[in-house]
């Protein structure tokens, strides 16, 4: 039983790490979109003067 357990929980441990990972993925990417889409506004307004 107890080895069933501790397989459990390292199967777990594995999947929030994945999920964690996954999480920095998404936020890096969005992070990415909102600077190129600050900079495309700053050079539209740079223009714009």
């Amino acid at each position: 039983m107890v080895v069933v357990d501790v397989l459990e929980l390292v199967v777990l441990v594995l999947v929030l790490v994945v999920v964690l990972e996954l999480v920095l993925v998404v936020l890096v990417l969005v992070l990415v979109e909102l600077v190129l889409v600050l900079v495309d506004v700053l050079v539209l307004v740079v223009v714009e003067l």
